[in-house]
């Protein structure tokens, strides 16, 4: 296509132009989904980074009808096995476990063979040595694996508990959406929480949170600039700096932890 139109504004631009912007509106400053790949491009220094688990792939604890077809049309749909990518890659010459949530794979939702791949990463980094990183963006839990993908909650959780004792460095980037059981359980328990402009961020959604407290909420109460004016996050960061920004964090730890060692 030659042009893109903003669905926030719905400024038309020329998509070499929106591409160059790292994908985001140069108008409003919108910051469209990106897939992945996408996402390894702009962050990962080229040829850097090394896959792990590529071979985990469908599993149907509960046998829910239909679920393998669901599955199926997700994997054609994004070449993906499962809605994580996990890996080592280098960021500006620093190393880390990268896990990145792609929301084109049933919306990133979390099953078992997410949560084992992040509960992985973090054992990984731990036997290495390493920083995690991780880009979260999800609709929650997977409802076609039931109590199954609920207990993802708890397992990855642990992952992140083991590895914060361990003494490493987990930094948390959240992206549109986060939302259900990732954002209550591993991406909210980062030493450092960053997320990208306008994300929206939260647990449920704002209807069924006013039906259940039977208060009207805040307009953008859960958008990424709420989230941190109210202490929730520690940085809104723009995609163009983002990369720049994990270096600095990752050089920053690696400085602190040689002057302990």
């Amino acid at each position: 296509m030659v042009f893109y139109k903003c669905p926030h504004c719905c400024y038309v631009q020329e998509t070499e132009v929106f591409e160059k912007n790292l994908r985001v509106c140069i108008k409003c400053g919108y910051n469209e989904t990106i897939d992945c790949s996408i996402r390894l491009r702009q962050i990962i220094d080229q040829g850097t980074f090394k896959p792990m688990d590529e071979s985990l792939g469908f599993e149907n604890p509960i046998q829910f009808p239909e679920y393998e077809l669901k599955y199926q049309k997700a994997f054609e749909k994004t070449g993906l096995p499962e809605a994580v990518i996990t890996g080592e890659g280098i960021i500006e010459g620093m190393g880390a476990m990268i896990g990145i949530m792609d929301s084109r794979f049933m919306m990133s939702s979390m099953g078992i063979v997410v949560g084992e791949k992040i509960t992985r990463l973090f054992e990984m980094a731990m036997e290495r040595q390493l920083p995690v990183i991780i880009f979260s963006a999800s609709g929650g839990a997977r409802m076609q694996e039931g109590v199954m993908a609920l207990m993802q909650m708890a397992k990855t959780a642990g992952a992140v508990a083991r590895f914060s004792e361990s003494g490493g460095l987990y930094i948390s980037v959240l992206t549109n959406p986060t939302t259900g059981g990732v954002s209550a359980s591993f991406s909210f328990l980062g030493d450092i929480i960053l997320a990208e402009p306008g994300a929206m961020i939260g647990f449920a959604g704002k209807r069924v949170i006013e039906q259940t407290i039977h208060e009207t909420l805040p307009e953008g109460f859960q958008k990424a600039e709420y989230l941190l004016e109210h202490g929730f996050l520690d940085a809104v960061v723009e995609r163009k700096n983002l990369k720049t920004t994990l270096h600095q964090l990752l050089k920053f730890h690696s400085v602190r932890t040689a002057a302990a060692g």
